[in-house]
């Protein structure tokens, strides 16, 4: 196999919803609110009409992008036996996807993500991690991370306490680990173990400029540049307007972003970024082309709703 992902498994459900919804309940727009009493999440799926129902969550997406480009690829994370779960595991089986992970029925449901879009095709989401955030070592099939070239993490996993163990046994049996940073509350709260995974454990990185500057204090992209050379690992760097950049001892490669794209919706940008280059890097493409086909993945993503190509 050529890459496995482990990540948050979460269920998206796509409703349309006016304005008039989204200020009722307290919610504001174009942002991601994190919900943890599943009763308040289920109050907020009453009456709405359900328009479309798909496997979302980060790493899986970079996943299922990576299925699309023709490579062999698995997924592991934790969802419950129940409606959505079923629902969850057809979905990655449909997108040619190997899920190694045995649903049973857990405390909490399925993760979900409720997708709010207002008539100005906005999205507001409404997360319930549920029994996304409680993967542990025991979920973790060693057989499947010693048998990919590459294992891919997601940063949101160190959200929950249990996951570090996952990713422990992971990365411990991983021919080769690569991890997003994810997001910039993630870098801010777990700065030092995520320093610790950059420096000391993960072979390729993926952030956006932001995330890397967190994580390292840097007051310049200058310095970034310098602590990337002196790591010697390769850091795959998203730059907005800037482009993306790749960095590995004294090799530094850009690529420029693509011009004139009629943007939509943003989100699964990093992801399908993610994709496009690790699918160049395990084909033995070049490192420029590898940064040219994650630059195409994700220009194409933002050009429609959702983020699954």
């Amino acid at each position: 196999m050529k890459i496995l992902g482990i990540g948050n498994a979460i269920v998206d459900v796509v409703c349309k919803v006016d304005d008039n919804f989204i200020t009722q309940n307290d919610l504001t727009k174009s942002t991601m609110k994190l919900i943890f009493d599943e009763n308040e999440f289920k109050k907020l799926l009453t009456n709405l009409k359900i328009e479309k129902t798909v496997s979302g969550g980060s790493v899986a997406n970079s996943i299922v992008g990576l299925s699309g480009l023709g490579n062999k690829v698995g997924f592991i994370g934790k969802v419950s036996d129940d409606d959505l779960g079923s629902k969850y595991e057809d979905g990655l089986k449909k997108e040619n996807v190997e899920y190694f992970y045995s649903k049973k029925k857990e405390e909490l449901p399925t993760g979900t993500c409720l997708i709010l879009v207002t008539p100005d095709s906005e999205r507001t989401m409404c997360t319930f991690l549920g029994t996304a955030g409680k993967i542990n070592e025991n979920d973790v099939d060693v057989n499947a991370v010693k048998n990919s070239e590459i294992t891919f993490l997601e940063g949101y996993l160190w959200d929950e306490g249990d996951p570090k163990k996952a990713f422990d046994k992971a990365i411990n049996n991983a021919n080769k680990v690569a991890m997003s940073l994810s997001d910039q509350f993630c870098v801010d709260r777990h700065k030092p173990h995520f320093l610790d995974l950059v420096k000391n454990k993960l072979d390729i990185t993926f952030a956006n400029e932001q995330e890397i500057t967190s994580l390292i204090d840097a007051k310049s992209f200058n310095e970034v540049l310098n602590f990337s050379k002196q790591l010697g690992k390769l850091i795959v760097l998203t730059r907005g307007e800037n482009g993306a950049t790749a960095i590995k001892g004294d090799e530094i490669v850009e690529c420029g972003i693509q011009k004139n794209l009629k943007i939509v919706d943003l989100t699964g940008a990093g992801d399908l970024f993610a994709a496009g280059f690790l699918h160049g890097h395990v084909n033995n493409l070049s490192t420029k082309e590898s940064l040219e086909k994650g630059t195409e993945m994700s220009s194409k993503v933002i050009q429609q709703i959702g983020a699954r190509l």
